[in-house]
């Protein structure tokens, strides 16, 4: 394959090109979204002209329509219709993924010709287009490895092993690793996952998502709006906030909050969207709850009120999701200076966090016994104690997980092998999930 360096060498004329496949992007409120725009915004800033192709609904909510053209932090975004119809249901999910791919591959086709192109698996279909853009086209392909299918279907139930669909998704799945220049995973479960497909240990990086720090800086308790426009300044307030899927279980900890029904000191907010939503709010519903509160997802502007109102984070992984899913709200809370308790199997990418850097608790599904131990313990803990836990987890940030940091490594990787390419930054020490 030709190197994009020596078509862009001479020719100073041209800034290097990527273009980005995406079926999220900002301002839609879902994570992956976030992280692309995050990078296509620093690629800019390195001198990058860079377009993305999304979706023009939104992820969780297909009635929420964005602009179909325009350009965020110089970034030029362009949304194709009948690309989302929400979440109602894995037919209809399947299907937007499919009319995206074959939007974004007539698209990559016949546009500009990229010197790079970023693919993640948001959705999995997106490997398919890169393939044939790529291909045709003779780019570079970045294959950033957000969660990994048909692994994370399998272990929900969803398809069989072996099945047809199954064995179609894993032979994308080694026809990408095969054809991507660089492969960044999120953890080193998820690299065992990927390495065992194919082996791309050569050109394999593992790096964690940083957290969403432009709008997630610690707020006081005192000076909170949030905590005032839901009644929460006297209580202990445990906060779900984020992506309620299936490889995320909450019932575990939805039972041992119910014990607590009748309790003023304690408050339970569920904040976000997904099919395991249902399960909180029809909770709420059978005990009638007065002390949870479901809440959708909150504007970008109002993310560091929202976080910052929790006194703990609950992140939650569905046991056999390991290597599959990289649960990002983590670093969220971490940065607002907040506990966390993992509702989880225990290794896993966040339980290392927690064990390395002291900043929270551990429970097992099923164990409804120990979550209402932990809620007891957080009720009756001073609040010096909780803060001194969360200034763990901030320092963790400021020293290994910043988006400054890992971004910054992310966008090296994008250029290596380019004529933009730079010195990679220092590799830092970060306790690998």
């Amino acid at each position: 394959m030709p190197d994009p360096a020596q078509n862009n060498a001479g020719s100073d004329a041209r800034k290097p090109r990527m273009l980005v496949l995406s079926q999220v992007y900002v301002p839609d409120a879902a994570s992956v979204g976030q992280h692309m725009a995050d990078a296509a915004a620093e690629m800019v800033e390195r001198g990058w002209d860079v377009r993305v192709l999304t979706s023009a609904r939104g992820y969780n909510d297909s009635s929420v329509k964005y602009k179909k053209r325009e350009t965020i932090s110089g970034v030029e975004v362009r949304r194709l219709p009948l690309s989302s119809f929400g979440k109602r249901g894995l037919l209809l999910r399947a299907l937007a993924a499919v009319l995206f791919m074959v939007q974004i591959t007539a698209r990559g086709l016949f546009g500009r010709r990229p010197d790079v192109l970023l693919v993640s698996t948001s959705p999995p279909m997106c490997i398919v287009a890169a393939l044939v853009i790529s291909t045709f086209r003779r780019t570079r392909v970045k294959f950033w490895v957000m969660d990994l299918n048909p692994d994370q279907l399998i272990s929900l139930g969803k398809i069989k092993e072996g099945s047809v669909p199954a064995r179609l998704m894993d032979a994308f799945n080694r026809m990408i690793l095969r054809r991507s220049d660089d492969v960044v995973v999120l953890d080193k479960y998820m690299a065992g996952n990927v390495n065992a497909k194919l082996d791309v240990s050569g050109k394999l990086a593992v790096m964690p998502p940083w957290p969403h720090e432009d709008h997630v800086q610690p707020l006081d308790h005192a000076d909170n709006t949030f905590r005032d426009e839901h009644g929460l300044q006297s209580k202990r307030v445990f906060m779900y906030s984020g992506n309620h899927g299936y490889a995320l279980p909450l019932e575990t900890f939805l039972k041992a909050a119910v014990r607590y029904k009748d309790d003023e000191r304690v408050a339970f907010l569920f904040i976000g969207a997904g099919v395991r939503k249902a399960e909180v709010e029809q909770a709420i519903a059978d005990h009638a709850l007065t002390n949870m509160v479901s809440l959708p997802y909150q504007p970008l502007e109002r993310l560091r009120f929202s976080l910052s109102a929790a006194d703990v984070h609950l992140v939650s992984m569905g046991d056999e999701a390991v290597g599959t899913i990289h649960p990002c709200k983590v670093y969220g809370a971490m940065a607002v200076s907040r506990p966390v308790l993992l509702l989880g199997p225990d290794p896993c990418h966040i339980a290392d966090l927690i064990h390395e850097h002291q900043f929270g608790w551990h429970v097992r599904h099923g164990d409804v016994d120990a979550a209402a131990s932990v809620i007891d313990e957080v009720i009756s803990l001073p609040d010096q104690a909780l803060q001194e836990m969360g200034a763990r987890a901030a320092q963790a940030i400021r020293s290994s997980l910043s988006k400054d940091a890992l971004c910054g490594r992310f966008c090296d990787v994008l250029e290596r092998g380019t004529a933009s390419e730079r010195s990679p930054r220092p590799e830092l020490s970060v306790a690998e999930p």
